[in-house]
């Protein structure tokens, strides 16, 4: 194996753990609010408390691997994420689960980070691309699998094993760092102090069009989070589906979602990113509020919530990357930094939008369609008071 398909590997194995940490576990979860004898809005708290991790972690390790190189702060994280990832195993309350979930979070997350750095510091601009192009089909592929893998873990072996089975992974990719990763940081020139560092992050908050394009692709972001958190109770406990089939539905829209977003890269040859989301976003907020008034009118059972659910997730498909470009456009010289607040406004508005759902858990999908409708009207909003241009205005300029 060469240098570069041996790096490849390593760099797919770290991103993975990301969604696998979030994905794999899902079938479990009212399989935990038995085993702790609590309601779904605790349970669902420790999926919560995982993005919070994630959206504080991201703005710690970026500025830190820049200061210090990439391996070190990697490593730390890994073998914080495998400590956590034991002790979760071995909980023995769901309050405990939860800020056990927030470590394994904040070790999870250095990988997140720090990958996308040695991508930047390893790889010219075009075959940077491709590189991270893979990097995202990984991602993409992980959530179709990991609940897959959950659920049969869960069957066999206990909820307990699905933890052990992330520590494990994460000794995997401890030792694929350790054994076959050299350092690709280079020390700059200037430093940034604490206080450009701050500086930097207040400008980027006070930027009208960032915010605006990072406050609606989070937001509709934030509906497909809620369904994360939901979707096992509302499948497996509403509608009666196995723990098994779970695995396929949930595979079945992150499926969507790669279709998606294999189809947008081709849109974007004759459609700029930010109208390509104008359509998306309402698109979106149209799937949430079909599959609200299905629930309401009592139409259509399990297929008056999958059908719209598949829509609305496989659109986010064109959300996420069309949202991030547009807002990180105006920022080359500080993109590293643009990138980590864009990844802290997404998990903190998922940590919102979890803790939401959870609140309203009523045993019913009604919770689930009004949270993702509620983001997906928001999103529209937002993008449209921030932004500027409409659906219409934006396919007029494009004609023209």
């Amino acid at each position: 194996m060469n240098n570069h398909k041996k790096l490849l590997l390593i760099l797919g194995a770290i991103v993975a753990i990301g969604p696998l940490s979030i994905d794999m576990y899902l079938p479990a979860l009212p399989a935990l609010q038995g085993y702790f004898n609590t309601d779904a809005s605790t349970v669902q708290l420790s999926l919560a408390s995982y993005f919070i991790g994630l959206a504080v972690g991201q703005l710690v390790y970026g500025p830190i691997s820049d200061r210090v190189g990439r391996l070190g702060p990697l490593r730390f994280g890994l073998i914080v994420y495998i400590l956590a990832s034991i002790a979760c195993a071995v909980a023995t309350s769901a309050e405990a689960l939860v800020w056990l979930r927030l470590l394994q979070a904040l070790g999870g997350c250095a990988g997140m980070v720090i990958v996308r750095a040695i991508v930047r510091d390893r790889f010219e601009p075009q075959e940077m691309a491709q590189v991270l192009s893979t990097l995202v089909l990984i991602m993409g592929l992980a959530p179709i699998l990991a609940p897959l893998m959950g659920s049969q873990i869960l069957v066999y072996f206990g909820w307990q094993a699905i933890f052990i089975v992330l520590a494990c992974f994460g000794l995997f990719c401890l030792l694929l760092v350790m054994r076959g990763m050299e350092e690709t940081w280079q020390p700059p020139e200037k430093l940034l102090t604490g206080r450009e560092i701050l500086s930097t992050y207040a400008r980027l908050l006070c930027h009208r069009r960032f915010m605006g394009f990072a406050l609606s692709g989070g937001i509709a972001q934030a509906g497909m989070f809620a369904y994360i958190a939901a979707s096992s109770f509302v499948y497996i406990q509403v509608y009666g589906v196995s723990t098994t089939d779970f695995g396929w539905y949930f595979g079945a829209n992150a499926a969507g979602l790669i279709i998606a977003s294999q189809t947008n890269a081709r849109l974007l040859r004759r459609y700029r990113a930010e109208h390509i989301l104008h359509f998306v976003l309402a698109f979106n907020a149209c799937c949430g509020l079909l599959m609200l008034g299905l629930i309401l009118a009592d139409i259509g059972g399990l297929w008056g919530v999958a059908l719209p659910l598949f829509a609305a997730i496989s659109s986010l498909g064109f959300t996420f990357p069309n949202s991030t470009a547009a807002a990180m456009a105006p920022f080359g010289d500080r993109a590293g930094m643009a990138a980590a607040l864009l990844g802290t406004l997404q998990f903190s508005l998922a940590a919102m939008a979890s803790v939401a759902v959870g609140w309203l858990h009523d045993g019913t999908a009604l919770p689930l369609a009004a949270v993702i409708s509620v983001c997906g009207i928001t999103s529209v909003v937002i993008m449209r008071v921030m932004v500027g241009a409409t659906t219409t205005e934006a396919l007029r300029h494009n004609r023209d």
